[in-house]
């Protein structure tokens, strides 16, 4: 490894430059991460043709251009800076390019004096120029025009047409013309980011110095044309390298993104994840057979770190928690019903097969991709230690001063590694959670009580428990969604107390976000916090007292109304105790379909009604009741109507197609928020009309949200809160719960009280006993 030692030097002064920059403000993170980048390429691609020279040593020349490539690494963070939104530094800049421009002509004299003059220190000499002339034009685009970057770019499209046309490889004679020419252009572009001059003479400048490129580079191809015969034919394997680029830069990308949506910011690709130093690292320490080893043991643990990576993306989007590998493999059917319902049988099984291909081929290409960078770092020992050895000192120091390209995401990344020792948490945590769960089932102080002291103080009295799909707290508090929401409130507030109902209301902190409804409906029933689908499998498998239990054992009629349930649904009987339960088939509906919702909230309310509400003698009914019009994707949303028109429901045909389709909403961020707020309104406004058209005076009504919205319509960090209010004709009603403090009316001022929605089952027994 004696390339590596022989640029270990200059990678540490890497370091401690860009430390400098660093420290001393000139550059943030964005800006050092460029430049650490750039410096070890550089210094990694001198230690390879070092390598295969022969060399011992680098040398003195080599030494100066060393320093010229350090200070040009130093312009690259920033310019980088400044075009990421910095402050700048152009005094500093100019500095660092005029000292680099000087030393152009050291590294040659001292070449000539020492007799050290060679093929590998003329080649690394020119490229470094050739860079800092790159920097330094991607500078002063910015400020004259992009017409500038020609300047910058002229070498690297030459050298990218050696891919294609085999005799622009050859070499041509040296020519003191060429370097001049671009001393020149490197000095013009020093004075142009400078300020110094006024723009219009630096363009003038920078014109000529682009028309002496073109002369330059024209002379240099027209001399290699007219000696093709002896250059080499055909092309470069360009399409290799290419292929290897582009594993690199997946294995990169796939390693420092983040885990979390929250923190999926562009600036996480820049970081440095630790993982892919390890990965290449090892490769080269270890012999074929280990290193081979090692490439399919890394392989098969990126796979697992991109599907793990992907699931916790968008559970942390949607549901607002981590991916649970234990249990959400529950989740899928559910969202391929969703699915379905949003965008339609057939575009879902095209997604679906696109998925699945899209999982399968990331699954396969990407360990191979990392198995080629293995073996590629293997084949080039000398460039890849030292670059890993510049990376590796860059994470350490920005692991230690904790440096950030943004608040949410640290230079030094770790996580993918992290991921993995959460997910091992929680596997660890699942298994702890089982027994105490088991505990906390068993111990329920109603599972004894005798049936007639169970809610005596609501005998007499109709009780509907409604849920309205994603109705959270963020519709009353976000400015941009509450308007229309609190005015149907207010609206609803003062039309029912005309009707002679009282109201009070609070928040109830939900267990799940975004979807899962069936956790809160749970919670809310056993006074269990469910949070977790392996808690809810546990419930349903053990005795409990639920409300809609407690009901029926009191004497009440229970019904579950749920318009968006096609199927057989075993837990409503099983575990809820249902004597009868309504699902989208058997209420009598001929309307059409409204995207996810099967029928609308009126439709829903007006035939609970019909079947259950009937005037005469009959039991006490107890309902739980889902209203689903708000259900993502909210679009198309129905119209109300008059009561007395609903029907059969064949009042909404048209109404579907008069609506905006779920692609045309979702193509604007701005208006799914509207769409939400709409759909609230919707389910409002059918609620409160069905409770103004009936005369019950004993009926009662729990209204509430299940969970808050997606993270689309909320933004990140809503919290779990949704609205609940208590709806009753009856003042002794609304007595015995004036000790919860709830505030009157529909619509909880901010302050209103938060429970955790747990809390509600034992609250609701004592309150009614």
């Amino acid at each position: 490894m004696r390339e590596v030692q022989s640029v270990a030097g200059p990678a540490a002064g890497l370091s401690l430059l860009l430390a400098a920059l660093g420290l001393g403000g000139a550059v943030g993170p964005v800006g050092v991460t460029a430049g650490a980048l750039t410096g070890a390429a550089v210094v990694g691609l001198f230690a390879v043709g070092l390598g295969r020279s022969g060399a011992t040593s680098v040398g003195p020349p080599n030494a100066v251009t060393l320093a010229r490539a350090l200070l040009t690494s130093g312009v690259v963070a920033l310019t980088v800076e400044e075009l990421a939104g910095g402050t700048g530094a152009r005094a500093t800049l100019t500095a660092f390019a005029a000292v680099a421009l000087l030393l152009d002509g050291l590294d040659g004299w001292v070449a000539r004096r020492t007799g050290s003059a060679t093929a590998l220190g003329a080649r690394f000499d020119m490229e470094v120029d050739a860079l800092l002339i790159l920097a330094l034009s991607v500078t002063a685009a910015h400020d004259l025009g992009w017409w500038v970057l020609l300047l910058g770019a002229a070498r690297y499209l030459l050298w990218a047409a050696t891919g294609f046309v085999g005799w622009l490889r050859a070499p041509s004679p040296p020519r003191r013309w060429a370097k001049t020419v671009a001393a020149t252009v490197g000095v013009c572009l020093t004075v142009a980011v400078s300020g110094l001059l006024p723009d219009a003479v630096s363009r003038l400048a920078l014109a000529g110095c682009l028309a002496l490129l073109a002369e330059s580079f024209g002379r240099q191809v027209w001399w290699l044309r007219r000696h093709r015969s002896t250059a080499p034919a055909g092309a470069l394997p360009a399409a290799a390298a290419g292929a290897t680029a582009l594993a690199l830069t997946l294995v990169w990308v796939v390693l420092s993104v983040p885990a979390r949506a929250t923190q999926l910011v562009p600036e996480a690709l820049l970081r440095i994840p630790v993982e892919a130093l390890v990965a290449v690292g090892v490769a080269l320490v270890l012999p074929g057979r280990g290193a081979r080893a090692w490439a399919w043991v890394t392989g098969v643990l990126l796979g697992v770190v991109v599907f793990l990576k992907a699931a916790n993306l968008g559970f942390t989007a949607v549901l607002d928690r981590p991916f649970d590998p234990l249990n959400d493999r529950f989740y899928v059917g559910p969202a391929i019903g969703v699915l379905e319902d949003s965008v339609g049988t057939t575009r879902a099984v095209v997604w679906l097969l696109l998925g699945l291909a899209g999982t399968l081929a990331v699954l396969v290409l990407l360990p191979l991709g990392l198995a080629r960078v293995q073996r590629v770092a293997r084949g080039h020992r000398a460039v890849a230690g030292a670059a890993i050895l510049v990376l590796g000192l860059g994470w350490s120091a920005a692991r230690a001063a904790d440096v950030r390209l943004d608040p949410r995401v640290p230079v030094a990344s770790t996580s993918s590694a992290d991921l993995a020792v959460d997910q091992v948490g929680h596997l660890r945590a699942d298994l702890r959670d089982r027994e105490r769960f088991a505990a906390e089932i068993r111990d329920d102080r109603f599972a004894g009580a005798p049936d007639d002291a169970l809610l005596a103080g609501l005998r007499g009295h109709d009780v509907l428990l409604v849920f309205v799909e994603s109705y959270g707290r963020v519709a009353l508090t976000d400015p941009e969604l509450s308007p229309g929401v609190e005015a149907v409130l207010d609206d609803g507030t003062e039309e029912l107390a005309s009707a002679g109902y009282d109201m009070r209301s609070a928040y109830f902190t939900s267990p799940t976000f975004g979807a899962a409804s069936w956790l809160a409906h749970s919670t809310l029933q056993s006074g269990l916090w469910v949070d977790s689908q392996q808690r809810y499998n546990q419930l349903l498998l053990e005795p409990r007292v639920t409300l809609s239990d407690a009901f029926r054992r009191a004497g009440w009629r229970t019904v579950f109304d749920l318009p968006a349930v096609t199927e057989a649904w075993p837990q409503g009987e099983g575990f809820y105790h249902y004597d009868r339960l309504y699902d989208a088939s058997d209420v009598g509906y001929r309307g059409p379909a409204f995207s996810y919702a099967t029928m609308p909230d009126q439709y829903t309310l007006s035939a609970f009604r019909r079947l259950e509400l009937t005037e005469g003698p009959r039991p006490r009914v107890m309902a739980e009741i889902d209203l689903v019009s708000s259900h993502h994707p909210w679009t198309p949303l129905p119209q109300l109507v008059p009561e007395d028109q609903v029907g059969d429901g064949s009042i909404f045909d048209g109404m579907p197609e008069a609506g905006p389709t779920p692609e045309e909403v979702f193509a604007d961020p701005e208006r799914v928020r509207r769409q939400y707020a709409a759909s609230l309104v919707y389910s409002w406004e059918s609620l409160v009309s069905f409770l103004r058209e009936d005369a019950d005076p004993d009926l009662v009504v729990v209204v509430l949200g299940d969970h808050q919205p997606h993270s689309y319509v909320t933004g990140p960090d809503p919290g779990h809160d949704v609205p609940v209010s208590v709806i009753a004709r009856d003042p002794g009603v609304i007595r015995r719960i004036e000790a919860w403090d709830w505030d009157p009316g529909l619509r909880p001022t901010p302050d209103a009280p938060v429970w955790r929605m747990d809390r509600f089952r034992d609250a609701f027994f004592d309150a009614f006993e």
